[in-house]
């Protein structure tokens, strides 16, 4: 049987949008690590968001900031940062259009001034843009417990920086101020987004798991990748097998080889048993 290396997006994957993991998702991955498979975790989020309820699943590696790190077993293959004459632009020019954001870097995320406060009204509407309860009850606080105030915020350190748009035309206007860099949204589609962000250019989940498979001297033949989002769709795109959660969005569902059941509903463990990951033998084939 060969062995197969196994990527897995975090939020609305991994765990849901209040961040809980299910217990049937951990024992799908030490079952499929027993059996000889790799699990590597492929997320936006920078090493300081892998809390350690996360970590001490005990993972073969990680890729964050959407493709600008990767690390395997410990060693560090990849790190990519804006530079720090990049990050003091952005972070004047957020600043000047009054606002509110936060650097993620391996080392910590560090928000501006006011986030906890013009957060709460925008991450209530994301978890409720998600579908789950408990969307009157969510904070910065409860999304980023570990988000550090009060620090300088010109970095060298940082990955992305994600601020609140307080309009679609903010990102419309980030776009044309730094061309020389990737602007996305996320937290809503089009002009019902939540969030911008802004990162290096050339860098997205598919190009890093090639970077990856290259260092393991593995193929992407023998990869399957879990996601829910459209940031997901070029890993799902580009692996053997793609498969979407059941709490995933349209897009991502349409171009699926297969659809599983929600993350509360235990949809990893399903999918790791319905493609033998957590058996003895691996015999699905890809879809079409």
């Amino acid at each position: 049987m060969n062995s197969k290396i196994i990527f897995l997006d975090v939020d609305g994957t991994l765990v849901d949008y209040h961040n809980h993991l299910p217990e049937s998702a951990i024992q799908a991955i030490h079952q499929a690590q027993e059996n000889g498979h790799q699990v590597y975790t492929v997320t936006g989020r920078a090493k300081a968001e892998m809390y350690s309820y996360i970590l001490d699943i005990g993972f073969d590696g990680y890729i964050g900031g959407n493709g600008s790190y990767i690390e395997s077993k410990g060693q560090v293959v990849k790190e990519k940062t804006l530079n720090a004459e990049d990050t003091q632009q952005i972070v004047d020019w957020l600043k000047n259009c009054g606002l509110e954001f936060y650097l993620e870097s391996n080392n910590g995320l560090f928000a501006s001034k006011n986030f906890a406060s013009r957060g709460v009204k925008t991450i209530q509407e994301y978890i409720a843009y998600k579908g789950k309860p408990g969307a009157k009850q969510a904070t910065p606080a409860t999304v980023f417990p570990d988000m550090i105030y009060g620090e300088s915020l010109y970095r060298d350190d940082v990955n992305k920086i994600s601020f609140i748009l307080d309009s679609y035309d903010d990102y419309l206007a980030a776009q044309e101020k730094f061309p020389s860099l990737k602007v996305g949204t996320w937290g809503g589609s089009g002009e019902k987004a939540l969030f911008g962000d802004i990162a290096l250019k050339d860098i997205d989940k598919a190009v890093a798991i090639d970077e990856l498979l290259d260092f393991l001297a593995k193929n992407v033949e023998d990869t399957l990748a879990f996601g829910d989002a459209k940031v997901d769709i070029p890993m799902l795109d580009h692996c053997q097998i793609g498969v979407a959660m059941g709490n995933g969005g349209k897009e991502i569902k349409e171009m699926a080889d297969y659809i599983t059941a929600s993350v509360e509903d235990d949809g990893l463990y399903k999918a790791f048993e319905y493609f033998q990951l957590i058996y003895s033998s691996f015999a699905h084939k890809k879809i079409g």
